[in-house]
């Protein structure tokens, strides 16, 4: 799934090129797409694109009279569409421009996760927005140690995770943030310490800035597996910093990524779901 770094440099393409042209026309292609039915996109018609922002992982698309929230999910994608095909493969949505390419809306596979809100500004109090915590690139080192205690013996990485404590995070940056901080990413949040909480903080700022980075020299968005990583989707690979090898706790629908010599003390977690993990 996109997280904050690729949906953010997706936002700042976005507002590029189609910031100041005017909406003239919006379709829903899927039954599943639109989440709202007030007020309506007509709402928007008329009115030029003032920009593209986020918030935690969804895009914000703000016409001024109305705004688009936008939830990629996993294999949600939202590319030009010069095409303009009847039945676009996966197709959901479609916006279109006075003198600028539509824009469409597409979702890849079966989970028909990803949607699209219509909200009256100001965008930022829209009830689909209200359950997210802080910015995670945002966070205060004092509200880091609020989320931490609150979570008591929450694993890392979950909290990591969870977007109603931290906007933004998902697996990949878990799995690097906790690898840059040199914590396992079961370790019970409650137990970390100043000095762990102190590279959580600083690993968190980084992993995220190194990934907009990296992001900001790609001219479109790419999968999770090609992205910037030191552990995620590395395993059997040789550490970057210690050169052992790394390791995963495979899940059903994900893996958590890990150096046993940088993060749990050389213990080898074992791989399934019913473990004791580290704590």
């Amino acid at each position: 799934m996109p997280e904050l770094p690729e949906v953010r440099v997706h936002a700042e393409r976005l507002t590029a090129d189609y910031a100041g042209h005017t909406l003239t026309g919006f379709t829903a292609l899927s039954f599943t797409a639109l989440k709202t039915y007030a007020p309506s996109p007509e709402t928007a018609f008329g009115q030029e694109l003032v920009g593209v922002t986020t918030r935690g992982k969804y895009l914000v698309m703000d016409f001024g009279t109305a705004a688009f929230i936008v939830h990629l999910m996993q294999g949600g994608r939202l590319a030009p569409d010069p095409k303009l095909s009847k039945k676009p493969r996966g197709g959901l949505c479609r916006w279109r421009f006075d003198g600028r390419d539509a824009l469409l809306f597409t979702e890849a596979g079966t989970e028909h996760k990803a949607g699209v809100w219509v909200v009256e500004p100001p965008a930022s109090e829209a009830e689909v927005l209200a359950h997210l915590g802080p910015e995670a690139d945002q966070v205060s080192r004092c509200d880091l140690d609020r989320i931490l205690d609150e979570a008591k013996g929450a694993r890392l990485h979950g909290v990591l995770r969870d977007q109603h404590r931290l906007a933004g995070l998902g697996r990949r940056l878990a799995n690097e943030i906790c690898w840059t901080a040199n914590l396992s990413p079961f370790a019970a949040c409650s137990k970390i310490d100043g000095d762990g909480r102190d590279r959580l903080h600083e690993a968190i700022g980084s992993c995220i800035a190194d990934s907009i980075e990296d992001e900001r020299a790609r001219d479109h968005m790419v999968k999770s597996a090609q992205r910037l990583a030191h552990v995620h989707h590395r395993k059997g690979e040789a550490c970057d910093r210690c050169g052992d090898v790394i390791r995963e706790v495979s899940y059903n629908a994900y893996q958590v990524d890990y150096c046993a010599s940088c993060q749990t003390n050389g213990k080898v977690l074992a791989d399934n779901t019913t473990s004791k993990f580290l704590k």
